[in-house]
């Protein structure tokens, strides 16, 4: 391979990525292997590469890299969610733009353009996350409305049927006006909002007076039918039994007393809208109040009341205020901040509406699902979510499963003209099942309505590991007993309740076992500013066109070297050049040892056996730490651990030790083992930087075609050398001691010094020839007498010196040397003054203490040894 100077991520990664896919690496088939299954959280159809996609398919795609390296059998299962509200949203937006609006259709053709759209723009995320390196099994590419998936959604809701669990009703429900359908509690964010509090004057029937009523939605008196009081309020003990009118309407409503009311709020009166609020609904059922629905399905008000007819609610709001003041019904208003519901997809604030609705029912599928995770069947990291999982399982509400829209799964529930429905998987069912029912034998499939609802698009993911390997029709089928439960799943925590949850219920229900045994929750991306990166505020990069810039493999690091799971990550470009500078980093060692020359006559120096021993261990180390990394879900440490490594003490230390003087060769063992060691460091890097890794590993040693570095073995520790790399670490602050007198006398690196050693049991004199070489030194001589004319250096209690004679300035090192007695001085002062506290000695942690004598003793030796050449200057 001709080696460039600079490596070049857009020559390679394309030829790489082509190469396995054409070898079908990424596919996987049940064998005899351990199975390490992951389902990607499926993206919306509608959807485009962003910076949270390339967190999470960073984090997915080394998970799944390090354990097919690792020998088990790796299926990482893709697919594309279809995105209900969002995806109906971008067709109905088209088509106005051509002309169409969505009412003058047919549901038949509205559905033609949206599959048209689907398949013109709905692979467009998957394509992307290629370009990111992601080693999905694009065989098994599964969309959440293709025939398999549909049939299992369609089963589930008439499983759930026959159960029991799902039931049809008029409830109060989250309504999203622009999209016009309904919504769980799920898909309301609450978003701060700087409103008004509309202070008005309810007259009460029959008398002079009137009850000041506060509220921040004046627009829903159209609605009101009664008038709350607390019981235990004294300001309003006169009302008993009477009525008040409605401003600007003129119905007259009962005044009712109950302790729901919150005294301290506002005026202590509350109107009751029965239609229009979750709580005035409950309040309307327990005093059998009247509820009119005042808003069409857009949020304009309907012809009920004879007021505002057509009118947006917003604008009625604004119009209403001036009508009241005008009419004297405007006691103030008041600046207000509240939290206002809005639609997790429109971004519009939802309306509360009376509506009849599918729901299921989730207390019996929450059981077995809080006790999962409560009890580490499935692991949480970080573990902080549990909590918060907890809680909301143990409140949670049923579930709206309906929603209004032609794009989805629709509800298979088939009304008959006299009344009634039945529920089946397919129309002949449902035509055998409504003949039955009704007694008509006569009954065509033309006599039936099919409900015009489609089913909530989570209600087809919360099937996601099981269905993507057909285990719902199939249930014994050999894929889904060989790869359910998955192992790992990575994913935001704004989903734990949306998808999570529901995905650990459905296992439960329809497998009796967990879906998958660890969920790594990611964080969120966000600007240097603390902002989380969208395109409403501009401040995110376009992922690809950070790709071209800094290759895919940079900008891979960058995203997971700064950071930990459930921890928002602070993005900075620069991670990215920092990135890209560490591929440079490996391609440039790559070069040096590619240029070496080697004679097969030379013998193996005592200095690079000693070196290829030490990396040797340094390697050990590493794999053992960074598998506990991986073990803990630690995966921005490994990370981090293998870049000092390679960095550090593979470039840094290994390769100047071993790299041969200018036009000397290398011998053969030295060179055959500093390959082997940089195999195994291209392996343990692959799963973070795939494509450079894979480059250099070809040409490392011949291989074959269909050979890749992801297919081979994962390297294994033989264990930690703990003694011999302690005592490595010694030869390396001594060469970093002569490398610092050399800096502060300005002496060149290439003139060859001597060292002199006083005896200590702590001088690692196994290393000498390593030593010699690093620090260029001409001699190492042991000796009992300390030189005065020599500078010194301490490491732990062993004292070098390098002679001086010639070159030292007496009064100038007597400074330096008093300078640095003070500083030793100071310091030990304020060491021996925590030991001297006798709280502390006995409180702190014995660590802490020990670790303070430690400084003491460091800081005594050190003295002495100043202290006695300063003596020996004078």
């Amino acid at each position: 391979m001709e080696i460039g100077d600079k490596y070049a991520p857009g020559q390679i990664e394309g030829k790489w990525y082509d190469y396995w896919l054409k070898n079908r690496f990424f596919h996987s088939e049940p064998d005899d292997r351990e199975a390490y299954t992951v389902v990607i959280p499926p993206p919306n159809v509608t959807g485009m590469l962003h910076m949270g996609h390339m967190l999470n398919n960073t984090i997915q795609d080394v998970l799944v890299r390090r354990a097919r390296m690792q020998g088990k059998n790796a299926c990482w299962v893709p697919g594309t969610d279809h995105a209900s509200i969002a995806t109906e949203a971008k067709v109905v937006a088209k088509l106005k733009a051509e002309g169409i609006e969505k009412s003058s259709l047919t549901r038949e053709k509205f559905l033609e353009y949206a599959w048209e759209w689907k398949e013109k723009h709905g692979g467009i995320i998957l394509r992307q996350l290629r370009k990111l390196g992601a080693s999905c099994d694009w065989e098994r590419t599964s969309f959440t409305m293709d025939e398999p998936r549909s049939r299992s959604v369609l089963k589930v809701f008439v499983d759930l049927y026959n159960k029991g669990k799902i039931y049809r009703g008029v409830r109060m429900v989250n309504w999203d006006p622009a999209a016009q359908t309904a919504l769980s509690d799920e898909e309301v964010i609450y978003k701060e909002s700087n409103g008004k509090l509309y202070y008005l004057r309810y007259r009460i029937e029959g008398e002079e007076g009137s009850v000041i009523v506060a509220t921040t939605r004046p627009e829903t008196i159209l609605g009101d039918t009664a008038l709350c009081v607390n019981p235990n309020d004294p300001r309003y003990a006169s009302l008993e039994g009477k009525r008040v009118i409605v401003p600007l309407v003129g119905r007259v409503i009962p005044v009712i007393r109950d302790e729901y009311v919150d005294i301290e709020f506002g005026t202590g009166a509350l109107k009751v809208t029965p239609a229009h609020d979750v709580n005035d609904y409950m309040l309307g059922e327990k005093y059998n109040l009247e509820a009119i629905d005042i808003f069409n399905d857009d949020g304009t008000v309907n012809g009920k009341v004879g007021l505002y007819v057509g009118m947006d609610r917003f604008e009625v709001r604004r119009q209403i205020e001036k009508d009241l003041d005008a009419a004297g019904l405007l006691e103030k208003v008041e600046a207000y901040t509240n939290k206002v519901g809005c639609s997790e997809r429109t971004g519009v604030p939802i309306e509360p509406k009376l509506s009849m609705q599918w729901f299921l029912k989730m207390d019996e599928l929450a059981a077995p699902a809080i006790r999962a995770v409560m009890e580490d069947v499935i692991e949480f990291v970080p573990a902080k979510y549990k909590n918060t999982y907890r809680y909301w399982m143990e409140n949670i509400k049923d579930w709206c499963i309906s929603r209004q829209l032609w794009w989805g799964h629709r509800i298979p529930a088939y009304y008959l003209p006299g009344g009634g429905y039945v529920v089946a998987e397919t129309p002949g069912e449902a035509l055998e099942l409504a003949r039955r029912k009704s007694g008509n034998d006569a009954l065509e499939l033309a006599d039936l309505r099919q409900d015009e609802d489609v089913l909530d698009t989570w209600f087809s993911s919360w099937l996601w590991p099981i269905s993507v390997f057909d285990g719902i029709n199939r249930p014994d089928n050999p894929e889904i007993n060989y790869y359910y439960p998955t192992v790992d799943l990575v994913t935001a925590p704004d989903i734990i309740f949306f998808w999570v949850a529901r995905m650990i219920m459905a296992g439960y229900e329809y497998r009796g076992e967990k879906p998958f045994g660890h969920v790594y929750f990611t964080g969120i991306v966000r600007d240097k500013l603390g902002r989380k990166m969208s395109k409403q505020l501009g401040n995110s990069p376009d992922p690809l066109d950070l790709i071209a810039r800094y290759g895919a493999d940079g900008v891979r690091m960058a995203m997971l070297l700064c950071s930990s799971a459930g921890n928002d990550l602070m993005f900075d470009e620069a991670l990215c050049e920092q990135g890209r500078n560490f591929g440079n980093k490996i391609w440039n060692a790559y070069r040096l040892v590619h240029t070496w020359a080697v004679d097969d006559r030379l013998p193996q120096s005592e200095n690079n056996r000693l070196a290829v021993e030490w990396f040797e261990a340094v390697l050990d180390r590493a794999i053992a730490e960074t598998d506990g990394d991986f073990a803990a879900y630690r995966i921005s440490e490994a990370l981090m651990k293998f870049y000092k490594l390679f960095w550090d003490d593979f470039s840094g230390w290994y390769l100047e030790m071993v790299k041969p003087a200018y036009g000397e060769p290398i011998d053969r063992v030295t060179l055959d083992a500093t390959r082997g060691l940089f195999e195994k460091l291209l392996k343990l890097l692959h799963p973070f930087m795939p494509f450079i890794t894979e480059e250099i590993w070809q040409d490392i040693a011949p291989r074959k075609d269909g050979e890749s570095i992801m297919i081979s073995p994962m390297p294994v520790g033989n264990g930690v050398r703990g003694e011999m790399l302690a005592r490595f670490d010694l030869v390396r602050e001594a060469i970093t001691g002569v490398r610092n007198v050399r800096k502060q006398r300005n002496i060149p690196n290439r003139e060859a010094l001597v060292l002199k050693v006083v005896e200590d049991v702590n001088y690692p004199r196994e290393y000498e020839p390593v030593l010699m070489k690093m620090a260029n030194l001409s001699a190492v001589e042991t000796v009992r007498e300390k030189d005065p004319l020599a500078a010194a250096f301490l490491v732990k209690t062993t004292e070098y010196f390098v002679p001086m004679e010639g070159k030292i300035d007496v009064a100038s090192e007597l400074k330096k040397m008093n300078d640095e007695l003070a500083y030793l001085e100071g310091f030990l002062a304020s060491v021996m003054k925590k030991l001297g506290n006798e709280r502390f000695v006995q409180s702190a942690p014995q660590k802490v203490v020990e670790n303070e004598r430690a400084k003491k003793a460091d800081a005594e030796a050190k003295i002495k040894a100043i202290r006695e050449r300063i003596g020996s200057l004078k």
